[in-house]
């Protein structure tokens, strides 16, 4: 009895694995075989490794809307030897390919051994967890999407789609699977891209996930790092930021290639026994377009820690409309502007252009 009280496993999340292919046959992208060998000896010591697949397979139609995150049967294949045991199909991507991209994916991942959750045919299949039994131990993966990611289709009693990012549901979820887990672990598709830190909906949202049962909150959406918090003595992160990020191929020719904050990630590690989680830390990762790696530079260290800081600072409405401000204005400018016109500029040119911005919101 004590030693299986005693017993503990580790776990390891990561946040976006977006294996985007390019365009042309001869240009399949990057799969896991990009993952380093230090990552890939952090897995192997893992009992569980668990992302968020944020991609699809080609069907015979796609969504109207770009971007669409396709990817390769090949790419999806190099997941196998990768370490990953779970991943979320929760967000806004499964679905570019509406149900037969969908079903490739389901079934790709299904062949080569890798649990998944939070998609389906209909709203049982999609709320139906991942379940993972280690040393007898038992998770419990659900995945959901907030309607603000911008998923083109959330399932429904006889409809396919993304499960809904439904709190009142999701926590009667989470008390029902404790019936069935140790464990059970949230995983929400949410939040605004590139903001820093979460909404106070959000932080609200996770705290009642974390009150109904759920051991763990692992976010993903914003593309960057957003800080960990320790709710309860259970780990919140909200966003674990991209993992691997391929660049992303518009129809038109544009490319959507990541800067270097949004190449900073994390993996976060923890110990897991029969009833609590222990020994949480967030492992420094950089992805430089080639390789993902464990940063050893200080820079992801940086990104991990300014994130918790401005967590840990408090978020209010109104520091979350400055943030909004700072993404949705400033930074599309300054993103255009190159090291030496910013330099030209003087500051009194700065202050009137951000008045003039400030008066347009």
């Amino acid at each position: 009895m004590n030693d299986k009280a005693n017993t503990r496993i580790r776990l390891a999340a990561v946040g976006d694995i977006m294996l985007v292919a390019g365009p042309g046959r001869d240009n399949p992208g990057r799969g896991s075989e990009a993952l380093s060998e230090d990552i890939r000896r952090l897995f192997s010591d893992c009992d569980v490794v668990f992302g968020n697949l944020e991609c699809t397979l080609p069907g015979s139609g796609t969504v109207s809307s770009e971007p669409r995150l396709i990817s390769t049967a090949t790419q999806i294949e190099t997941l196998r030897g990768a370490g990953f045991d779970v991943v979320s199909l929760a967000n806004n991507h499964t679905f570019d390919c509406l149900d037969e991209g969908f079903h490739r994916l389901r079934d790709a991942l299904t062949d080569i051994g890798i649990r998944w959750c939070g998609a389906g045919d209909n709203l049982e299949e999609a709320l139906k967890p991942a379940m993972v039994q280690v040393k007898g131990i038992t998770l419990a993966f659900i995945g959901v999407v907030d309607a603000t990611s911008g998923a083109s289709r959330f399932a429904g009693p006889a409809s396919s789609g993304v499960a809904p990012n439904d709190p009142d549901a999701v926590c009667r979820r989470i008390e029902a699977l404790q019936q069935e887990a140790d464990h059970v672990i949230v995983s929400p598709h949410w939040g605004d891209e590139r903001f820093r830190f979460p909404s106070p909906r959000q932080i609200r949202q996770a705290h009642a996930f974390i009150d109904a049962g759920a051991s763990m909150v692992l976010g993903h959406h914003p593309h960057v790092l957003q800080g960990l918090e320790i709710y309860r003595g259970k780990p919140i992160i909200y966003s674990l930021g991209n993992f691997l990020s391929n660049p992303v191929h518009y129809t038109n020719g544009d490319v959507l290639v990541w800067d270097r904050f949004e190449r900073a990630s994390c993996i976060l590690l923890a110990d897991i026994n029969k009833s609590s989680i222990d020994h949480v830390r967030q492992v420094p990762v950089f992805d430089d377009g080639h390789s993902v790696r464990i940063d050893r530079s200080g820079w992801a260290e940086r990104c991990i820690r300014k994130a918790n800081r401005l967590l840990a600072q408090g978020v209010t409405g109104r520091r979350y409309a400055r943030e909004a401000f700072r993404v949705r204005k400033v930074k599309p400018i300054v993103d255009h502007l190159s090291w030496n016109e910013l330099k030209r500029l003087r500051p009194e040119k700065v202050v009137s252009a951000l008045r003039l911005l400030m008066g347009r919101r």
